[in-house]
């Protein structure tokens, strides 16, 4: 690569280890949009800090369609508009990201205790 401020679709891929199909699918449905010279695709700054965006948001738990809607506001309505949307949706999946901890919490403690009644049990047959 000639021009170190873009990536080949190759480099890109194993830059943010994710597959050819993934990043066709996000291009496929305008999340990322590279520069195309005939048939080779290229990834500026731009399309990198937007694919950071896309993974920390799929990370969260944001669907694609959230993130792609989010990254749409700030070049239709401003950055306010899309702080202020991105609030909303953090505020909704940190809630429930805190109800899933509570449960897997939960889930553990319950296998501990079976655990620790198998090992009474198993060292009574001895």
């Amino acid at each position: 690569m000639t021009d170190t401020s873009r990536l080949s679709f190759k480099e890109m891929c194993a830059r943010f280890d994710v597959t050819p199909r993934t990043l066709r699918y996000y291009e496929y449905i305008e999340l990322l949009s590279p520069d195309k010279e005939g048939r080779a695709r290229f990834y500026g700054p731009r399309e990198l800090a937007r694919m950071t965006l896309i993974l920390r948001g799929r990370r969260f738990g944001f669907s694609l369609e959230e993130i792609r809607q989010w990254l749409l506001m700030y070049r239709q309505q401003g950055t306010r508009p899309q702080y202020e949307t991105f609030l909303g949706l953090a505020d909704r999946q940190l809630g429930a990201l805190e109800l899933q901890k509570a449960e897997l919490d939960a889930t553990i403690d319950d296998l501990r205790a079976l655990r620790g009644t198998t090992v009474e049990a198993l060292s009574k047959l001895d």
